[in-house]
């Protein structure tokens, strides 16, 4: 039982980063255009389109946050980042940035402005 247990976790912490179903980013929170939903921009370009049942993301506009939350469709999202980075690696480099959904289950507010 005990065995089974330990070759579990050891497949867990193997999984990339990429491919997790649970993340966490930092960035710039924006409203978005769509009623019940966010955006969060990260220094490195990338967005995220983010909403959430449990925290009230309104307040926190204009903020330099930390969100913790669940990525749409994780296994499709990671295989689409070891694209680029494989892509990266034989000198394809284009200019494509972060781009996935996620469901905020915390945040944590960085800054109360953004840093642009």
């Amino acid at each position: 039982m005990f065995a089974g247990t330990a070759g579990l976790a050891t497949a867990q912490d193997t999984t990339s980063i990429t491919h997790r179903k649970t993340r966490t980013f930092s960035g710039c929170l924006e409203k978005s255009a769509d009623a019940d939903e966010y955006q969060l921009t990260t220094k490195a370009g990338g967005t995220w389109e983010i909403k959430s049942d449990s925290v009230k993301l309104g307040p926190d506009v204009g903020h330099s946050v930390l969100v913790t939350g669940v990525v749409s469709d994780a296994t499709l999202y990671g295989l689409k980042e070891d694209t680029k980075s494989e892509a990266r690696e034989h000198g394809i480099n284009k200019s494509s940035t972060e781009h996935g959904h996620m469901t905020v289950t915390n945040l944590k507010i960085v800054s109360t402005s953004c840093d642009k």
